[in-house]
This record gives structure tokens, C-alpha cells and sequence, in this order.
């Protein structure tokens, strides 16, 4: 590759050692980022993001397979679980946990290896990736607050509930949250010491903290947030914002959906119902002004059906003839997308999809060893693998 060709590549695919190359051929003075048209600084990203990339693609790699998961549901007891995952990525993380072992035990373990691996990659990024995985956490922080107003609005100390709050939802200004002996300062202190200030303003008052408004926050608070997510990702541009609006589109559907749903028969008006809709996915507008006037779930089907992504979905889907359930089938869905974006290259996607495969990853480990402890193997097969 010669100086003079860089300015034809703006469509090549670009790997770390070309850059070595291209810097070798450029005259001094010369810059061949500028030269290389990718959008979203994709052209740079091997410099800036590449450490964390490949830790990132060598934990995906790390994924449970197949045979792992036929190895798990033949375990008899849950020492032969721990046993079998200290021969994977896994080790021995549960090498110090006495016996007998218990479910609660090893979810708390692997949540707390998950975690620990996200920091790491936290902890080595720059921006924008680092923006990129504050945002990611930013969801975990939502039903953290959430879980905070429903104890304080009981009663409950907010000591007492924040060890039970998502690891990855903590953030510096946490303590301050505990100073909060009513709903309403806790509402101020969130609008002052949280993360989740601006989302808190733009779609919850104070006069909405009661306890019939709860699942109303938590899905105001969601909306807001998935269409910063997805604004902030578009505006990276490039490959990220290309895998990222699949995969954040996907979500705000499956949100309307699943809200459209979980609506029938309870006491949430219509035109309340479609201000929980976020604005960021495939459904939007059309699709989210038909889900508005839904009365039933068969309205929702026949909405579906007019989209491809979503129509196998609702096919055979909680009809009751044991077929897997939607919310399982939705499940499927993202594992697909979040393992599609590991086939491209120079993107951020690959850590929000990541984090989404390890949680999957969590559940089926830990709905084998309910099954294993409760001597109920009939339904041990109902997982979701993560890897082909």
C-alpha cells in the first residue's frame, strides 16, 4: 500500500498491522487516518480500543458450548456442577464456598465474576468507550432506584436494601441516597447525586412516587434512557452505530411489546400506555400507534405480523401446546443479534453484547441447578445456549 492509493480505501477492511504499513509508505507530515473514510473513527479504533477489544473477544470465546451444557444437565448433585465449570472459563471461582452448596450461592458468585470482568474492561477503556459501558450501566442503576423507592415508600431502611441492588447499578454518590427518609428526598437526591439525574427530569415528578406508580417509573425511566442510549450510539457512528441500533432497536420493541402485554387487565389507560413506548425501534410509528389501540393479545399478534423480525416470535408462542413461551423466544432473539455482532470488527457492540450473552449465561447455569437441587429434571433441557 503506497500514499498515494490511501485515498482509495475507503471501503477496504481494515486491520491493526495496516496501520503500520500505511504509516511506513506516508511521506512526513501526512496523516493516513485522515486519508481513510470510516465512518465513526473506525480506521482508529485497533489504537484506542484494542486492548479491551480482544479481552473482551477472548471472554466471548470463553462462553459455555454445547457440550458444556450437555455435561451440566447429566450432573447429579451440585458439586458435580462445580466441579464440571472448574474446567472452563469459569475455574475455581467457587473453590472457597464451603459445602453444601446452594443455587443463591452460585448465582452471587458468577454475578460477582461478571462483574469483576466488566470493571476490568471498564477500567482499561477510553472515551468513547468508556461513556459507552457508563451507559450500559446505567439500566442496572434504574432498578437499583427503583428497588430503593418501592422500600422507602414500605418503610424499609435504605441500608438494609442496598446490598441487595445489582453490583453494576452502584455508583460513587450511593451512600448520599441513604440520608432519605421519605419518597419525596429521595426523589431530590436522586435529581442531585445520580447518574440518573437527567432521566429522572425529563418523565418522573415528584407527585409520581406512589406504589401504583412503580412498573410507571421503571418503564418512563427505561424509555428515556434506551433513546439516549440509541442517540449516543448513532452519533459514534460507524460500525457501532450500526450493530448497536439492531440491537437497542430490538430492545425498544421487545419493551413495547412486553409493556402492551403485561397492560391487559390492569388499570393503565391507553394513551398512558403509549408514553412508556420508546421511540428508537423498528416499530416506531406505526407499529407503536397500532399498539396503542390494542385490546388483546391477539391485536398484538396481528400487529407483529406485518414485521419480519418479529412475527416468528409470536408463532406458536404462549398458546399453551408447551411450545417455549414469548418472553423465551424473545430471549432467543437477542442471543442471535448479540452473537451476529461478534462478526464484525472495530465496534463497541461487542461489550453490550457480551454482557447480555454472560447474563444468559447465569440463567441457564442457574436454572440447571434449581432443577439439579429440587430433583426435577424434566424441564432441565429449557435453557438457552449462548454458542452454537
Amino acid at each position: 500500500v503506497r500514499a498515494p492509493d490511501v485515498e482509495r480505501l475507503d471501503s477496504a477492511i481494515l486491520h491493526p498491522w495496516l496501520f503500520i504499513v500505511l504509516d511506513f509508505y506516508t511521506q512526513p507530515g501526512e496523516r493516513p487516518g485522515k486519508a481513510i473514510k470510516m465512518a465513526g473513527n473506525d480506521a482508529t479504533f485497533a489504537a484506542d480500543h484494542g486492548f479491551p477489544d480482544a479481552i473482551a473477544r477472548g471472554m466471548w470465546g470463553g462462553l459455555l458450548k454445547t457440550t458444556d451444557y450437555l455435561n451440566l444437565v447429566q450432573c447429579e448433585t451440585l458439586e458435580d456442577v462445580k466441579l464440571h465449570l472448574a474446567g472452563t472459563d469459569f475455574g475455581s471461582f467457587l473453590a472457597n464456598e464451603p459445602s453444601p452448596l446452594s443455587c443463591s450461592v452460585i448465582n452471587d458468585k458468577i454475578t460477582e465474576k461478571m462483574v469483576g470482568e466488566f470493571q476490568y474492561l471498564r477500567a482499561h477503556s477510553v472515551e468513547p468507550l468508556s461513556t459507552f459501558l457508563d451507559y450500559i450501566t446505567y439500566g442496572y442503576m434504574i432498578d437499583n432506584i427503583v428497588l430503593l423507592i418501592t422500600g422507602t415508600l414500605h418503610g424499609r431502611d435504605i441500608n438494609e436494601l442496598i446490598p441487595r441492588c445489582h453490583p453494576l447499578g452502584l455508583f460513587d454518590t450511593m451512600a448520599t441516597l441513604c440520608i432519605a427518609s421519605t419518597s419525596g428526598e429521595l426523589y431530590r437526591t436522586v435529581l442531585i447525586d445520580t447518574p440518573l439525574a437527567p432521566f429522572f427530569k425529563d418523565c418522573v415528578s415528584e407527585e409520581d412516587l406512589d406504589e401504583t406508580n412503580i412498573e410507571v417509573i421503571r418503564n418512563s425511566l427505561y424509555r428515556t434512557y434506551l433513546e439516549d442510549f440509541y442517540a449516543y450510539c448513532k452519533n459514534l457512528g460507524g460500525t457501532t452505530a450500526d450493530v448497536m441500533g439492531e440491537i437497542l432497536a430490538f430492545e425498544a420493541d421487545r419493551r413495547a411489546l412486553m409493556i402492551t402485554i403485561n397492560s391487559f387487565g390492569t388499570e393503565l389507560a391507553k394513551d398512558d400506555r403509549a408514553k412508556l413506548f420508546p421511540r428508537c425501534g423498528k416499530l416506531f410509528p406505526e407499529g407503536l400507534s397500532q399498539l396503542a389501540r390494542c385490546d388483546e393479545p391477539e391485536a398484538v399478534r396481528q400487529v407483529a405480523e406485518y414485521y419480519a423480525d418479529y412475527k416468528p416470535l409470536f408463532d406458536g408462542a404462549g398458546d399453551g401446546s408447551g411450545e417455549t413461551s414469548l418472553e423465551d423466544k424473545f430471549f432467543e432473539a437477542e442471543v442471535k443479534l448479540n452473537m451476529l455482532s461478534f462478526q464484525k470488527q472495530f465496534h463497541c457492540g461487542i461489550f453490550y453484547a457480551l454482557l447480555k450473552l454472560k447474563e444468559q449465561e447465569m440463567r441457564n447455569i442457574v436454572w440447571i441447578c434449581e432443577c439439579i437441587a429440587q430433583k426435577h429434571k424434566a424441564k432441565i433441557d429449557s435453557y438457552i445456549p449462548t454458542w452454537p
